[in-house]
């Protein structure tokens, strides 16, 4: 049997950060994997970094992670850092095509400049050119986030435990977790591979999270998704900022080494037990033809892979973010529907912030495990609202 402070289940990036912050607090931190670090929703989405068109309640968590990535020399140190691939200021893009759009992104900006926020603006038809030259004659301006950009997801995950693991945390992948028990001072967690005991528990299961609350009779929504991904060939260089859809399913970045990585939202099929995901060859023409009528100039392109992850979906569309309604010394940090990724850096710093002193500086209220306490919000499907889940293609 294994001792420590704390056990840190699903080894994505929440996970690997919370490890990395606990760590930094001196706690001796184990994270428990049952595939390998990355292997789902963190490692494959398309690493956009993203502060637009967020949830409103997200909105503080997303400025605060803003601020973490700019500062990765700090918490990764530079090499580690710079492993990350992080491009930022390029900017995000929201294109409208239609009256009708242009104006929710009016009234979108507007009501974030009355709740205090200032990173969203509108931009006209010609501003869009010459951030965008190749983009269509029906893109008539839209919503931009000038501070934003993209990372590398897989590599910026490894950043993330090679830095925990140069702080003392253990990485025990392919271990997965069978069992939960909560004695007057520890749990005690079996696992395929041994038992394991610490003080404190954080539930970082993706898309399998609520498997965990269930061990100790915590009932929290069941609901996930697959969203894929395609990437071009190498082209010339045509554009710098992320772009998204605001009504369509369009989302695309190129790479620096010329690729075009298109994303979206456009939905796979998942499949929970066997921890795969599939895509669907007729969803991803459709999502490629929107890519061309947007940028006529991806008609050159090349489709040479694509791809889908597994991600978990709360009914609302924002994360699980707190302590269990039902056990002392446990805290949820999951759910992020498919823009989770940008949150990284910050929302394990949040939780050890939660596990030292039982306070968050940054308000984290709406994301309570406590809200799906009714039985309607338990089991629900839904899809991510497109103006709310408009994550550069799968977190």
């Amino acid at each position: 049997m294994t001792a420590t402070d704390a056990i840190v289940i699903g080894g994505g990036i929440h996970g690997c950060c919370t490890a990395l912050h606990l760590a930094l607090r001196g706690l001796r931190t184990i994270v428990l994997e049952k595939n390998t670090v990355g292997r789902h929703a963190s490692g494959v989405n398309a690493g956009g970094v993203r502060q637009l068109m967020r949830h409103q309640a997200e909105v503080p968590l997303s400025i605060a992670a803003m601020d973490a990535w700019e500062r990765l020399d700090d918490l990764l140190g530079p090499d580690l850092a710079r492993n990350c691939e992080f491009i930022g200021s390029v900017g995000q893009i929201g294109i409208a095509e239609s009256e009708a759009e242009m104006e929710w992104c009016h009234a979108r900006v507007t009501q974030m400049r009355s709740l205090g926020h200032e990173f969203e603006e509108v931009i006209d038809a010609r501003e869009l050119r010459r951030l965008v030259p190749a983009a269509a004659d029906i893109c008539r301006g839209g919503i931009i986030s000038r501070r934003d950009g993209h990372a590398n997801p897989f590599r910026t995950t490894q950043s993330f435990r090679l830095r925990a693991e140069q702080l003392g945390v253990r990485f025990m992948e392919r271990t997965r977790v069978t069992g939960l028990e909560q004695g007057d001072r520890c749990w005690t967690v079996v696992t395929e591979s041994g038992v394991f005991r610490a003080d404190i528990l954080i539930n970082c299961g993706g898309a399998w999270a609520w498997q965990v609350a269930e061990m100790i009779g915590e009932h929290l929504p069941r609901t996930h998704f697959a969203s894929t991904l395609m990437v071009t060939s190498r082209m010339p260089h045509f554009i710098d900022p992320v772009v998204i859809g605001i009504d369509r399913v369009l989302s695309f970045k190129q790479t620096e080494a010329g690729t075009v990585v298109i994303g979206g939202g456009v939905l796979g099929d998942p499949d929970l037990n066997s921890e795969t995901a599939d895509t669907v060859a007729d969803r991803m023409v459709v999502s490629a033809q929107t890519v061309c009528e947007f940028f006529p100039i991806l008609r050159r392109a090349t489709i040479v892979r694509s791809w889908a992850g597994l991600e978990a979906l709360m009914p609302d569309v924002i994360p699980v973010i707190g302590p269990s309604q039902v056990a002392r010394n446990l805290w949820h940090a999951f759910g992020f529907s498919g823009h989770g990724f940008q949150l990284g850096p910050i929302v394990g710093s949040v939780i050890a912030d939660l596990v030292a002193t039982g306070e968050s500086a940054i308000p984290i209220a709406a994301f309570n495990p406590g809200r799906f306490s009714s039985n309607d919000m338990l089991g629900t499907t839904c899809i991510p609202d497109r103006k709310v889940s408009q994550e550069a293609g799968h977190e």
